[in-house]
C-alpha cells in the first residue's frame, strides 16, 4: 500500500466529488472576467508573492480562476476539453486521488512562486494555472496516450503527439530559461512526478514477472485452439501483443464486450 493509498484510507471521505465541475466553473468565472475588463482582472489576481505578503492574501487561490485560454473563440471548447479531462482522470483514480493531484498541484505552484521571488525578490513575478494544467493534460496523456483530440476542431491529433510537444517545450524553457523559471517548472510539476512514479507497477517489468507471463501465454496457447484469451473491441489488441495491458468487461455494453484499460473508460457503449 503506497502513500495515496493510506491517505485515501483515512481522508477519502472529505474528497470533493464534482472538483473538474468546479474547477471549470471557476474558469467561466475568469473568462468572463477577462472580457468584462479587458485582460486587466489578470493582475488582481495572479499569483504574486511580493503583493501576497504586503496584504492581498486573496491572490493565493485567486489565481484558480485564469483559465487555460483567453481567445473569447476557443474558450468554451478549451472548458469543455479540460471537463473531459478532469472526469477521465476521476473515473481512473477516483475522486480522493484527483483531488490529491489537483491540490500538490495549486502547493507546488505556490511555492515555486514564493521560491523565486525570494531568490529574485526585485522582479515582479505573476503566476498562474499554467504548469497545474499542463500537468493534468501529461497525467491524462499518460493513461489515454492513444486518444484523439480534434485541434481547432479540424485537425486529428493523438494526445500522446500533444503531450511530447509539452515535454518539448518545456525542455527548451528549462534550458534557456534562468534559474527562477527552471525552479518554476521543476516545483510545479511535481505532482506528475510523484502520481507517475508511485502508480507504476515496477513489478511488471522485473525479469521474474517476465518469464512467468511468457510461461502463461505459452501455457494458454497450448491448452486452447485461440492464440490468445482476451481481446479489446476497440483496438482488436490482446495479451499478445502487449503483456502489461489489462482486460475489463463493460457493465454498462449490451453484450459480452471485453476491453483494454486503453479503451475501458473511453469507449461508445453498445446499447
Amino acid at each position: 500500500m503506497n502513500w495515496l493509498d493510506k491517505l485515501e484510507r483515512k481522508f477519502g471521505r472529505y474528497a470533493i466529488r464534482n472538483l473538474p465541475l468546479y474547477i471549470v466553473m471557476l474558469y467561466a468565472i475568469g473568462a468572463v472576467l477577462n472580457i468584462l475588463t479587458k485582460g486587466s482582472y489578470y493582475y488582481y489576481v495572479a499569483l504574486n508573492p511580493y503583493m501576497i505578503l504586503h496584504g492581498q492574501i486573496w491572490r493565493l487561490l485567486g489565481f484558480l480562476i485564469v483559465p487555460p485560454n483567453a481567445s473569447l473563440i476557443f474558450i468554451i471548447f478549451v472548458l469543455m476539453f479540460y471537463y473531459s479531462i478532469g472526469e477521465s482522470l476521476v473515473q481512473v483514480w477516483g475522486a480522493f486521488r484527483f483531488n490529491m493531484y489537483i491540490l500538490i498541484g495549486v502547493l507546488a505552484t505556490i511555492v515555486a512562486s514564493f521560491i523565486v521571488y525570494f531568490i529574485y525578490p526585485s522582479t515582479m513575478i505573476f503566476m498562474d494555472t499554467f504548469y497545474l494544467n499542463l500537468s493534468m493534460f501529461l497525467a491524462y496523456a499518460t493513461i489515454f496516450p492513444e486518444m484523439r483530440v480534434y485541434l481547432y476542431g479540424i485537425l486529428p491529433l493523438k494526445v500522446k503527439w500533444m503531450a511530447w510537444f509539452d515535454v518539448a517545450l518545456l525542455v527548451w524553457q528549462f534550458v534557456v530559461g534562468g534559474l527562477g523559471a527552471r525552479i518554476a517548472i521543476v516545483v510545479s510539476l511535481l505532482n506528475f512526478l510523484l502520481f507517475y512514479f508511485s502508480s507504476r507497477n515496477y513489478k511488471k517489468v522485473s525479469p521474474k514477472e517476465i518469464h512467468r507471463k511468457r510461461a502463461y501465454r505459452k501455457a494458454s496457447s497450448v491448452a486452447s485452439n485461440k492464440p490468445y484469451r482476451h481481446k479489446c473491441a476497440v483496438c482488436g489488441k490482446t495479451e499478445l501483443d502487449d503483456p502489461n495491458l489489462e482486460f475489463r468487461y463493460c457493465s454498462k455494453c449490451n453484450g459480452n464486450y471485453e476491453y483494454c484499460n486503453e479503451h475501458l473508460f473511453t469507449h461508445t457503449h453498445v446499447k
